[in-house]
């Protein structure tokens, strides 16, 4: 208990200041990378607080500076924290809408240039997909969990198609992420936080210029394979 207080302490106090730092640059800095560095050290408190440690393998795979649609499982909340500390690149996030309601914190996320959708399906929504893809064109980065939501039970879920529609409108390469460990840390049912490690395995980029519309089941099928071989390769037994 003294640990979850301690580490929640940590990630209130973190949020609240480099987050206040982000509104403030906000005006120099609307493609979002001086807020980009500030998410960074978000990150990396989180795990320095919880004594999380993050093992990345793959990097290697990744030629040039993109832009890149990064999808990766969503195991537990330290997902976030792991790859906004280790994955070496400026990139968005793709976060529902709801996220953005909150507080303070989504004005941050709106001020670090992070990308609003809503699942419903309406006209908007397809709008907000379309200038997603056109800044992805423009190169511009960007994170998804395409289960939609942490996985509950430490399977990966089925994915939703949202992520692999924006893939084929930017055409632009995914790079399938797969991670383990996070869900013994903090899952989906708990806030209270346990030390462990995290391993991220970087899977080969899938490139996606010559995919159609009608093809989005078979790339999807792909990216859920590679990311499902690779997460076997790295689970590990709860801390």
């Amino acid at each position: 208990m003294l640990r979850t207080i301690f580490v929640w302490s940590c990630i209130v106090l973190a949020t609240l200041i480099l987050g206040g730092l982000t509104l403030l640059v906000y005006p120099i800095d609307r493609k979002g990378k001086i807020g980009h560095g500030f998410a960074q050290w978000w990150g990396r408190i989180a795990l320095l607080a919880n004594q999380v440690r993050v093992r990345v393998e793959g990097l290697e795979k990744i030629k040039g500076e993109g832009p890149f649609i990064f999808m990766s499982n969503h195991q537990g909340s330290y997902d976030i924290f792991a790859l906004l500390g280790y994955l070496p690149f400026h990139f968005k996030w793709l976060a529902k809408k709801e996220l953005f309601s909150i507080p303070f914190f989504g004005w941050t996320m709106s001020a670090a240039g992070y990308i609003s959708l809503d699942r419903q399906g309406t006209r908007e929504t397809v709008e907000a997909m379309n200038q997603a893809a056109q800044k992805i064109r423009e190169g511009m980065s960007v994170v998804i969990f395409p289960e939609g939501s942490r996985s509950p039970n430490g399977a990966i879920q089925p994915f939703k198609k949202g992520g692999f529609t924006l893939a084929m409108k930017s055409k632009v390469p995914i790079v399938p992420i797969s991670i383990a460990g996070s869900r013994e840390i903090m899952p989906k049912d708990r806030l209270t936080a346990c030390p462990g490690e995290i391993r991220i395995r970087i899977g080969e980029p899938i490139e996606t210029a010559s995919y159609s519309m009608k093809d989005r089941n078979m790339l999807m099928a792909q990216v859920d394979e590679t990311i499902k071989k690779n997460f076997e390769l790295i689970s590990h037994k709860p801390c």
